[in-house]
């Protein structure tokens, strides 16, 4: 029997059932298989992805949306990827045309390769920013100031206020996400003043490093607190994507063991700048859900 042509392969809604197709999609790309990252994806958000005749997934991306259900603010694309095999005929276009289209009104935004930017851009997504990509193992005695700022870990009684403090940075809703941090990560941390959080960040596995995400913060030296506090709990290397507009934070993170890899463009289709205050945004949940 002949194998249909790729066009004419149906693109379908992606489960958790499909989570080991999702991460050997990943590897065939050279990417870690990142299946504790995939279940998070594939559970808070929405997944399609196009079957390849021959088994496995030819094509798969994520879609986190935020905001009321029924009219969301913003979906968050990622996971973009496109089986070896298939590469350069059009599929990952193709997928990509298809999420626009079904996300209908909803403004979107990616962070994008240096390689995908390209695509993103002829589907009519702006570039509006970049975030750098940094790891390493942290050094706590590498010197500089040390911020004042009182840390501990994140308890139950803490959600209602981290909701709170989430929605009026981030710009709009995102309980689903948030409320699956204490399973999703290692470690929830805050930031108090005068018994106030005035920041929190997390800390998830992912292969052999500690990805730090979200990072929300009052200011700079909150945000460095918050890090070294994260840091001080794991032996793993840390990683982490910081808003270039954030240099301060990115100079201190290098002379504390992290070194920059690699650099993504933030990408918006429908609006031209990011919802909330990006002062006190320092780094995503990940880069796959904005």
């Amino acid at each position: 029997m002949p194998t249909p042509p790729l066009a004419s392969l149906p693109i379908r809604r992606l489960t958790l059932r499909d989570l080991s197709a999702c991460a050997d999609l990943s590897e065939d790309r050279g990417w870690p298989r990142e299946e504790h990252k995939w279940g998070l994806l594939l559970s808070a958000g929405k997944g399609y992805g196009i079957d390849d005749p021959d088994g496995g997934l030819a094509s798969a991306c994520v879609v986190t949306e935020y905001g009321p259900q029924e009219q969301p603010a913003l979906g968050a694309i990622g996971m973009v990827l496109v089986a070896e095999r298939h590469a350069r005929q059009g599929i990952g276009r193709r997928l990509m045309r298809h999420v626009v289209s079904a996300m209908g009104s909803t403004p979107l935004t990616l962070y994008a390769t240096p390689h995908g930017r390209p695509l993103y851009e002829e589907l009519g997504f702006k570039v509006i920013g970049r975030a750098e990509m940094l790891r390493g193992h942290f050094l706590p005695d590498a010197g500089g100031p040390v911020a004042e700022v009182s840390t501990r870990a994140a308890t139950a009684e803490d959600l209602p206020a981290l909701l709170r403090l989430d929605e009026e940075v981030f710009g709009t809703d995102r309980t689903h996400i948030v409320t699956r941090l204490p399973a999703f990560a290692d470690q929830v941390r805050v930031a108090e003043e005068n018994g106030r959080i005035i920041g929190y960040a997390a800390a998830w596995p992912n292969m052999d490093t500690h990805v730090v995400g979200p990072l929300i913060a009052r200011d700079t030296p909150t945000a460095t607190a918050l890090l070294a506090s994260l840091a001080a709990h794991t032996d793993r290397p840390l990683r982490t994507d910081i808003d270039v507009r954030h240099e301060e934070l990115l100079a201190w993170a290098k002379n504390h063991g992290l070194e920059s890899i690699a650099f993504n463009a933030v990408m918006t289709y429908g609006i031209t700048e990011p919802l909330g205050d990006w002062a006190r945004r320092f780094a995503p949940v990940t880069v796959a859900a904005g």
